[in-house]
Order: C-alpha cells, then structure tokens, then sequence
C-alpha cells in the first residue's frame, strides 16, 4: 500500500487530518462571524457585504473547497468514531496528555453530527432559498428567521453546540499535530478558548439582538 494512503487510513493519519480541516474550518468560522457582524449596521450594509462576495469570481471556488473540508472533516470523524468503538488506543490518548475527559470531549460524536444538521438548514436557509423567491433581500430574510421562536430556538442551540464542539476541538488539534509540551499546553488552551467564547459571543449576539431589539 501506498505509504501515503496507509498514513491517511491509520488513526494517527486520520486525527492530523481532522486536525487540519478543523483548525481551517474555525478559521472560516471567524470570517464569516466578522462579515455577519455588519447586521448591526443596518440592513443595507448586510446587503452590501452579501454582494460584495457574492459578486467575487472566485466565491464558487471557495465554497466547495469549504464543502470538502467540512465533508472530509465529517467523513474522518464517523472513520474514527466506527474504529474507537473496537480499539480505544488509551496509549495514543495518554501520549498527547488527551486522557481527562470533559463534557466538550465526549459528547463531540453529537455536537458535530447535530452541527451538520444545523449547516444544511443554514444552506436551505440562506443560500437554496433565495433562489426560490423572486423578491430577495438577504438582511430580510435573517431578520424575519431570527425574529421568529422557532429559527430563534434553533440558531441559538446550535451556538451553544459550536461553543461546546470548540471547546475541546481546538485543543485537541493542536496535540493531535503535537503541539503538546506542557510549555504550549496553557498558551494552546487558553486560545482556544478565547476563539471560543468570541465565536459564541459574535454569532449568538445576533439572534439575541434581533429577537429582543430588532
């Protein structure tokens, strides 16, 4: 076999691969967190900021490497959740200083597949459903979901998953690419965190301000 492909297909292989998908993907996270922040500005500044990627050649490039990445992270994850079930690899695990478990690090096989069923309605929502009507106003169309209880409910639950994914997936990252000496481990740590709580903070506040003020 390949030693690449036999890299890919080993457990090891398959974290580094989560490892990088998942540190790129939160860094689109704070992108895109930075880029809805403009609703505060009212509805045409969100507009603006909508056509301006939208108008951007490149967007359908970005879009499906940000597909593949979200799908290869996915894919990886249900890979090594199906291999943990018949080896546990503690020595792994103790070696990276991962064996304290916390509520982020096991309930992370529910946040990521329930967070994949927030994506697709986020897609229906904002990406399939425009193409549906033939009035669009993007900013509208956030203030009248967010407004509602239902999509309140729904996008506010899904921050506080991303909040408790991210919590220990950042982390985990970094000792999965060994970056796990104990000199780096509070730095690393406190990072992710930090990520975390903006993160959480950036998108959350924005329900909350077109639910109670909006």
């Amino acid at each position: 076999m390949n030693p690449f492909v036999r890299f890919l297909t080993s457990s090891i292989g398959r974290k580094y691969v989560m490892a990088v998908t998942g540190l790129s993907l939160t860094l689109f996270l704070l992108v895109h967190m930075a880029g809805n922040l403009t609703i505060y500005a009212g509805n045409q500044a969100f507009n603006d900021y909508a056509d301006l990627l939208e108008s951007n050649p490149l967007l359908p490039l970005a879009e499906a490497g940000l597909a593949g990445l979200f799908l290869v992270h996915v894919a990886f994850a249900v890979g090594l959740i199906a291999r943990n079930k018949t080896s546990r690899e503690e020595g792994y695990k103790a070696e990276l200083g991962m064996g304290r478990k916390t509520v982020a690090s096991t309930t992370m096989w529910v946040t990521g597949p329930l967070l994949l069923v927030f994506l697709l309605i986020h897609i229906w929502d904002f990406r399939i459903a425009k193409e549906l009507v033939e009035e669009y106003d993007l900013a509208e169309m956030v203030v009248e979901r967010l407004k509602s209880p239902i999509g309140f409910g729904i996008y506010v639950t899904a921050i506080a998953l991303v909040g408790l994914h991210m919590w220990h997936a950042f982390q985990s990252a970094f000792q999965t690419l060994g970056v796990a000496h104990p000199r780096y481990r509070a730095l690393i740590t406190h990072t992710g965190r930090l990520i975390t709580a903006l993160l959480v903070a950036g998108f959350g506040g924005i329900p909350f301000y077109l639910f109670f003020l909006g």
